[in-house]
Formats: structure tokens, C-alpha cells, sequence
């Protein structure tokens, strides 16, 4: 099964299309939110964070829960937690010496759902 493959460049005769390049160029992304955008991905790049997320998705945790959700150390838990809440993923709720982490807003879990949705489209 050989598939004929598809260049990714215009063929040379190609005037473009219809669309208002002009328009569509004044209207994208800077460059400083192209770059939060990048950041807000590397952040949701790595495996445990992505449990982790999905875990928080379900309810707030304590980093007790947390460490026995995902298998890990406390130490580990924490770290995870604080590079999440750095990034504005996660928050914190302090209650006497419990931290109960949650994520930080309707957005985080929306962006985590969509893209499990366009995971299972395929």
C-alpha cells in the first residue's frame, strides 16, 4: 500500500486562493501570545502532569490523595504541583495544614477535555 505522498508547497503555476491574506495576517496571534500559547503547551507536555491534571479534573485533592492517585512521592507530588500553580494550572487552598489543590480555573479543564476529545475523534 503505497501512498502517493503530498508535498507541503503550492505548485509552481499556484496564485493562491481566494482568501483575504491581508486580513487573516492583521488579525494573528502576536508574537508574545504565540509564545504563552507554546509555554501553556510545554507545561501540558509530560505524562504526569497530564494524570495529574485529569485527576483534578474530578475534584479537588490534597497532595496526600495525589501521591496515592498517581503512585508517587510526596516530594515529587509537590514539585509537579508547584511547577502546575507557577503556570496558573493549578491553585491552592489552604485549610490548617492541608493543602487542597484544584485547577485554576473552567478554562484548564476545558482545554484538557477538547483535546481528549480530539484524541478519541480519530
Amino acid at each position: 500500500m503505497a501512498e502517493k505522498l503530498i508535498q507541503d508547497a503550492c505548485d509552481e503555476a499556484c496564485s493562491g486562493t481566494a482568501a483575504d491574506v491581508n486580513s487573516v495576517k492583521a488579525r494573528l496571534v502576536d508574537d508574545a501570545e504565540a509564545s504563552e500559547v507554546a509555554d501553556l503547551f510545554k507545561t501540558l507536555g509530560d505524562p504526569t502532569r497530564v494524570k495529574m491534571i485529569h485527576a483534578l479534573s474530578q475534584g479537588e485533592l490534597c497532595v496526600h490523595d495525589l501521591t496515592q492517585v498517581l503512585d508517587m512521592g510526596q516530594s515529587a507530588v509537590s514539585h509537579q504541583l508547584r511547577f502546575l500553580r507557577n503556570n496558573r494550572i493549578v491553585k491552592r487552598r489552604k485549610v490548617g495544614k492541608t493543602v487542597f489543590y484544584s485547577l485554576d480555573d473552567n478554562h484548564v479543564e476545558q482545554i484538557f477535555i477538547q483535546t481528549l476529545e480530539h484524541l478519541k475523534h480519530h
